[in-house]
Order: structure tokens, then C-alpha cells, then sequence
């Protein structure tokens, strides 16, 4: 007969092994709701021993919310190749694996950070969306936006966060299906500032000249030309896009 040896962990190893159980602990209850033995206890360890790595409770959550934050803040960062809208679907598929296999660490990371109230955690929050948007503005070759292409990369990302969320609750629509519709929004998004604003206009033209006829806006472009036809068409056979003196675009995709 033998005896079960339950193996020593290192001090890393056991470190990484509670930040995984608060994450999945503080995604499924408000980090008010769990306690030092909630955590213990899935863990499978004793209560000082939680301790003798972890201060508190709150410093072992902030520890959980970086680990969310860092890996999915790598989710928006992707080879500079190809199309942008290609690229976009690319960094999409990679923001709902993350969201699809760490789902409790994309709640704790969205939704209880500001159930605990602490300013680190809600500003490790907020670098996650910076990083999104900062790679958004590499991607469009436009690393110094004025503030109303800005406002629209910011907009962005809040849809995308909104979707996500909403997508983990119900799962009613194919996550491929929103996915793609995330890249059709920013093209919405951009189109209606573009419109009035002749920044937006230059730079999301400039990224639509360069999209394949069979891409991802080209379908955008080509159902909304069937939803209101003659819209979408260059006037009098001109081109798309052309930029009139006072900063509206006609043609404007």
C-alpha cells in the first residue's frame, strides 16, 4: 500500500497557483464575497500559508488582475502584415480565445475591478484598453491621432469590451459572427466622424484603398451599398473619397 505525497511547490509555482484560483474565486462572486479561506480552500493549502505569500486578500486580487491584464493586453499585438481589416479580424480571433478560455479572468479583469474599488487595479484596467488602442493607431500608421479619430479608436474599444462581455453571458450569436462584425464597426465608426473630419477621412481612406475586393470592408461597403443604394457610389464618376476644402469628405466610405 501507498501513501499519496502531496508535492512542495516553489515559491513562484505556489504564487502562480493562487493568483489562478482568485481568478476564477473573484470572477464568479464580488471580491467582497470571497474570503482568505474561500481561497485557501480551493487551493487546496492552508490559511497562513496564503498569507505567507500574499499580504491580504487585496494584494493577492491586484496580482490576479495583472496576469488578465498582461495577457490580454499581448491579444492586440500582431505582425504588421497584410491588409488592415485582415489584421483586425486577426487580433479579434485572439481577443475571444482569451475571452472564451480565461473567462473568469476576463470577468475579474472588467467586471470586478471596480467592484473592489482600488485605484491600481482600476488603473491596470485602464492600460489594457491604452494598449488596445495604441495598437489599433500602429496598425492604421497613425501613432498621433487628433481627438476626434482618437475619440473613435477609444469608442471602438468599449464596443469590443461591451460585446465581449455580453457574448460570455448569453453566447446567443456565433462569436465568429461578432468577430467580424467588431471590424465592420470600427469601418461604421470612422465613416460617420470622417464625414465632418478630415483627419479621420485621410486615414481611413488611405486604409481602405489598400483593402482586397474580396476583405472584410469591401463587404461592408458593398451591403450597404445594396441597403441604400447610390450612397456609397462616387458622384459623376469620380473617385471615392475626395476631400473638399473645408474638411467634409465626399464619398466617404
Amino acid at each position: 500500500m501507498t501513501t499519496g505525497v502531496r508535492r512542495r511547490m516553489g515559491v513562484e509555482e505556489r504564487r502562480q497557483q493562487l493568483i489562478d484560483v482568485a481568478l476564477k474565486l473573484f470572477s464568479d462572486r464580488s471580491p467582497q464575497d470571497v474570503s482568505i479561506d474561500d481561497i485557501a480552500t480551493a487551493a487546496g493549502i492552508s490559511r497562513p500559508l496564503v498569507y505567507h505569500y500574499f499580504p491580504g486578500k487585496h494584494s493577492l486580487y491586484e496580482a490576479a488582475v495583472r496576469r488578465a491584464a498582461d495577457e490580454l493586453s499581448a491579444r492586440f499585438v500582431v505582425p504588421p502584415e497584410g491588409p488592415f481589416s485582415s489584421r483586425l479580424l486577426l487580433v479579434m480571433g485572439r481577443y475571444f480565445d482569451f475571452v472564451e478560455e480565461h473567462a473568469p479572468g476576463f470577468s475579474a479583469l472588467l467586471r470586478g475591478g471596480s467592484a473592489a474599488g482600488s485605484a491600481r487595479t482600476d488603473a491596470v484596467i485602464d492600460e489594457v484598453r491604452r494598449a488596445a488602442y495604441e495598437q489599433l493607431l500602429i496598425h492604421l500608421g497613425h501613432p498621433d491621432p487628433g481627438p476626434r479619430l482618437a475619440l473613435v479608436i477609444r469608442s471602438w474599444v468599449g464596443v469590443a469590451e461591451t460585446t465581449a462581455l455580453n457574448w460570455l453571458e448569453e453566447r446567443s450569436i456565433p462569436r465568429e459572427e461578432l468577430e467580424l462584425r467588431l471590424v465592420h464597426d470600427l469601418l461604421a465608426l470612422a465613416a460617420v466622424t470622417a464625414a465632418f473630419d478630415e483627419e479621420t477621412a485621410r486615414v481611413f481612406l488611405r486604409v481602405v484603398e489598400r483593402e482586397p475586393a474580396d476583405g472584410p470592408f469591401a463587404e461592408l461597403a458593398g451591403r450597404l451599398r445594396v441597403l441604400v443604394p447610390g450612397v456609397f457610389d462616387a458622384p459623376d464618376g469620380g473617385t471615392d473619397g475626395d476631400v473638399e476644402s473645408d474638411g467634409a469628405v465626399e464619398g466617404a466610405p
